[in-house]
């Protein structure tokens, strides 16, 4: 059985609660054992609208778990996908409040700025170059409203979860050198994470299901099925190459794209 309004209203409240409390919710699938993924996209448009209300605007989306490396690391094997709001944009360099995110981990990424828009079912790669104005390095700063392991049930997160916490996106920062989607080869960007000085991770953009532009076409046709769209103008996170590191008060991240350039934050200390 499908969830109600009321139900779906409760539970995207109950994350945007979390969000601002930074105390975790229960993940739905906790509390509903039939919460499907149509479910789950409707508490994420919910929580949409709620901060919508607040006055942020969407300003594009975000593909996640669509490498292997993010699939491994949180254990779900689809990718899915998220809203972005111009709340969610940190300035490259940044020193992020230790008290904005509840357990923040950090993605290297590529963002695709859309000059034109993109839909329907059968949208290729190279309708998504086409309409790239550029692309830039980027980092994804994601970050959980409810535990990824159930403390009552031992249950861990599944992306019908992930998807209702809107991708567990919580902020996007780019940076460095944004090119034309023809001026580099966007299969093969490398990417370097650094926590306080010492590499952590590695990746390369090939990751991403061959090459990142398909995780465009991939949201492009899933849009598709619930007759939306991707417009022009937006920006689109196109999935992390490299598995997620966790930050804590007084880090410092960094990430290397060789020759696209370094975005990079801190988190503040402790006061």
């Amino acid at each position: 059985m499908a969830l109600n309004d009321k139900q779906i209203n409760a539970l995207a409240a109950a994350y945007d609660e979390a969000e601002t409390t930074r105390v975790l919710t229960r993940a739905p699938s906790c509390l509903h054992p039939d919460f499907s993924i149509s479910d789950a996209y409707k508490v994420q448009s919910a929580w949409v609208d709620l901060r919508l209300a607040k006055g942020e605007q969407i300003v594009g989306h975000k593909i996640g778990l669509t490498s292997r490396a993010m699939q491994l690391a949180v254990g779900i094997d689809t990718p899915d996908y998220g809203v972005l709001t111009d709340a969610m944009v940190i300035d490259d360099r940044a020193v992020i409040a230790a008290d904005r995110f509840i357990m923040p981990r950090f993605e290297v990424e590529l963002g695709f700025k859309l000059k034109s828009s993109l839909s329907g079912p059968d949208v290729t790669i190279f309708d998504v170059l086409n309409a790239t104005d550029w692309v830039i390095p980027a980092i994804e700063v994601i970050d959980c409203r409810s535990a990824l392991v159930d403390p009552e049930t031992n249950k861990p997160l599944n992306v019908r979860d992930s998807i209702a916490d809107n991708a567990a996106n919580g902020g996007i920062i780019w940076g460095g050198l944004p090119m034309r989607p023809d001026e580099v080869d966007l299969r093969l960007v490398p990417g370097i994470l650094y926590k306080n000085g010492k590499i952590e991770e590695t990746g390369v953009s090939a990751g991403v299901l061959g090459h990142p532009a398909n995780g465009l076409v991939w949201l492009t046709r899933e849009l598709h099925k619930v007759g939306a769209s991707l417009d022009a103008g937006e920006f689109v996170l196109g999935g992390s190459f490299t598995r997620p590191v966790a930050g804590l008060p007084g880090d410092s991240i960094q990430c290397d794209f060789g020759s696209m350039g370094q975005v990079s934050c801190s988190i503040a200390g402790d006061s």
